[in-house]
């Protein structure tokens, strides 16, 4: 039996902020604003025009230590909800993924919901980097974006 199958593999967070769902989600979408609000210090730069619009989409960004990811979007909904799996350039997902949910609680107040699911990973090599995401990388994403959005 694998010693590792008890341990929790779904890190999620959830913060009521005081902006809109579409303020907010226009920062999540956009793969280019994404280094202002990232929390675990993993993005450096990602090109200008590369705006989620659908499910099948793929946005390519740069990290800190000198890496290019591929991003593959699985679930969107328009000021909703977005998630996609990130890859090395290139090549398939691994099988981790990252999750933004935002449910409106009036015009300018959203709830949002902030996960990491790496349920599904299968390659080693990344399993302490995947341990090493925490509740607290999340929030402080999830604190980075209420920032930005609220200065908006």
């Amino acid at each position: 039996m694998n010693p590792d199958a008890d341990e929790p593999r779904i890190v999620r967070v959830t913060r009521d902020v005081a902006a809109s769902a579409e303020t907010l989600f226009s920062l999540i979408a956009d793969p280019a604003q994404q280094p202002r609000w990232d929390g675990n210090d993993n993005l450096a730069r990602a090109d200008e025009g590369q705006r989620v619009t659908a499910v099948g989409d793929v946005f390519r960004m740069h990290l800190t230590n000198g890496g290019v990811r591929d991003n593959h979007v699985v679930e969107f909904e328009e000021n909703r909800r977005i998630a996609w799996r990130p890859a090395d350039s290139g090549k398939q997902p691994p099988g981790h993924l990252w999750r933004w949910e935002l449910e409106p609680l009036g015009e300018s107040r959203t709830r949002v919901t902030h996960t990491y699911d790496w349920t599904q990973l299968d390659d080693p090599t990344r399993l302490e980097r995947a341990r090493s995401t925490t509740e607290d990388n999340l929030l402080a994403s999830v604190n980075n974006l209420a920032a930005a959005a609220e200065g908006n």
